[in-house]
């Protein structure tokens, strides 16, 4: 229990100085390096639920990213401060390294890779690297599926027609 407390503090110390250099994010938007964190991310979360053309996978994870923006935009303050941390750490060498496992740049990293890391997180005995799963996963899971061209890979038909 004493480690997980000293994680956590070194990871608000660190997220609050590197927040300094890059943030994550800026005026409760993605910047583009929390774009390339949810990239790499969503990819990993969503594969085999993305487009596989190219062109098709392109346009599907930018307007992804997109909706990821307007559900940033719609959390209170304090969610978006902690988000921006987490993404700048995540965006970090060091605390990509100490919360996911990679020490590849996430633009380097294979999807495999990404999978790998995420779940050394969501099955983490260090409840702070389960929460910053949690969010990652939440984020992307619901940015993602609140695009009607998605509920059929759920197989949701869509909203009920109510005659009054």
């Amino acid at each position: 229990m004493a480690l997980g407390a000293i994680s956590a503090a070194v990871l608000v110390i660190g997220g609050g100085s590197l927040a300094l250099l890059r943030p994550g994010m800026a005026d409760a938007r993605l910047t583009p390096t929390g774009r390339g964190v949810f990239l790499a991310v969503s990819q990993a979360i969503l594969d085999g639920s993305l487009p596989t053309v190219a062109a098709q996978r392109e346009s599907a994870t930018a307007a992804l990213l997109d909706r990821i923006d307007e559900l940033i935009a719609a959390l209170p303050p304090h969610a978006q401060a902690e988000l921006s941390q987490l993404i700048t750490l995540l965006a970090s060498a060091p605390g990509r390294r100490a919360l996911i496992g990679l020490s590849a740049s996430w633009a380097e990293s294979s999807v495999a890779e990404v999978q790998q890391g995420l779940q050394s997180m969501r099955v983490s005995a260090i409840s702070l690297r389960r929460q910053a799963y949690q969010a990652l996963h939440d984020i992307v899971g619901g940015a993602y599926f609140s695009d009607s061209q998605t509920w059929s890979a759920l197989g949701y038909p869509g909203p009920q027609k109510i005659d009054q």
